[in-house]
């Protein structure tokens, strides 16, 4: 055999100890695995009650058998997990997602090979920008503190406005929430406030300080999603509130001047169109009436003057016919026409004097009844005196 004593080589060669440990120099055994074996069971009995006196093959063995079963439950046990109603789960398999689980009791192969992680979709996240609330999650009040560098913007008309707003976002979808942002709350609060300078760049600050809050409101909440959806960031923008819109601190006095100033304007001129509106229609129909009285005048003297020349030509043929009867006649007309209003006497030519027709002067009477009566009332008086 190759392996001897007289071979010099190999376990017995060279005279020095083999590798098991055999004496130098002699035949050397190999070492007896059964004894290793053996040794090694009792070592592990010694470790459960009553281990010690168990045969290599009898209840150690069992025992053994039985802590793996243990292990193993515990082991496979430990995927069984929860997941609340406001939140969703994610299923990782060696750190790629695998699925999204619902609320409610799940299980998923045990570590390393899947794990889970748990995100809160139903809670509605607060970002606050331009200002720092007192008490987080509060509203603005009197102990909140300014940014100035996120509140102060620059409006459509060149005039700076301070701006502080709040964001409510929520998680729509869990996934790409997880893997699709790095920092979700440092990209909302980035993109609201790109998004809030852009539309405050095209809003004169009257409007954005007054009746355009609202819709401001709309219109961020708006753009802010439709960035949100182009990111991939599966968040939800609930609601953009404006906490205050006002001119900055140092100047708000004067811009609060310029306002009153420019209602006083707008309420002058609301009423002098007011009395534009009175007047011109007035004056309108006041026109329209003289000159409907002028047409009408117009008409009534080309219609006199047209009867007294039809008139005048009537009379022209009468007198071309019988002048001494239609001399007389106008005479008689004319004179009919001067004395109809004065007192007169009347007196019949053909009888002279003598004919003069019976008249009572009853005006001339009268004055002079009052006439006597004057000094005989003031003579009476002076008699009662005495």
């Amino acid at each position: 055999m190759p392996w001897n004593s007289q071979g010099g080589g190999g376990w017995q060669g060279g005279g020095g100890p083999g590798p098991w440990g055999g004496r130098p120099g002699g035949g050397q055994q190999p070492p007896d695995l059964e004894e290793l074996l053996r040794r090694s069971q009792e070592k592990v009995k010694n470790l459960f009650p009553g281990g010690a006196g168990s045969g290599p093959g009898g209840v150690g063995r069992k025992g053994l058998a039985l802590v793996g079963l243990v292990i193993l439950g515990l082991w496979l046990a430990s995927g069984i997990y929860t997941v609340q109603p406001d939140e969703q789960g994610l299923v990782l398999r060696f750190g790629k997602l695998d699925r999204v689980t619902t609320p409610g009791l799940k299980y998923h192969l045990p570590a390393p090979i899947e794990s889970v992680e748990k995100v809160p979709v139903t809670r509605v996240n607060r970002i606050e920008i331009g200002f720092r609330s007192a008490q987080p999650g509060g509203v603005r009040s009197t102990g909140a503190r300014d940014i100035e560098d996120e509140a102060l913007m620059l409006t459509g008309d060149e005039n700076i406005i301070d701006i502080n707003f709040v964001v409510l976002w929520r998680i729509g979808d869990a996934a790409q929430y997880r893997f699709n942002i790095r920092e979700p709350e440092n990209t909302v609060k980035a993109v609201a406030e790109s998004v809030m300078r852009e539309i405050i760049g095209q809003t004169p600050i009257v409007e954005a300080t007054t009746e355009g809050r609202r819709a401001i409101e709309l219109r961020a909440r708006e753009q802010l999603q439709q960035l949100m959806n182009e990111y991939g960031s599966g968040i939800l923008i609930d609601e953009v509130q404006l906490q205050k819109a006002d001119p900055p601190a140092e100047v708000i006095d004067a811009f609060r001047d310029v306002q009153r100033a420019q209602a006083d304007k707008e309420r002058a001129q609301n009423e002098a169109e007011a009395f534009a509106n009175d007047i011109i229609p007035r004056a309108r129909g006041e026109a329209e009436r003289l000159l409907q009285e002028a047409q009408a005048y117009k008409q009534e003297a080309v219609a006199r003057a047209t009867g007294e020349a039809e008139r005048f030509k009537t009379i022209l043929a009468e007198y071309t016919k019988a002048q001494d009867v239609t001399a007389r006649r106008i005479y008689l007309e004319t004179m009919e026409e001067i004395l109809k209003g004065v007192n007169k006497v009347i007196i019949d030519s053909k009888q002279g004097a003598g004919g003069v027709v019976p008249y009572l002067p009853l005006p001339e009477l009268q004055r002079r009844s009052r006439e006597q009566q004057g000094p005989q009332a003031q003579l009476g008086g002076q008699g009662a005196s005495q």
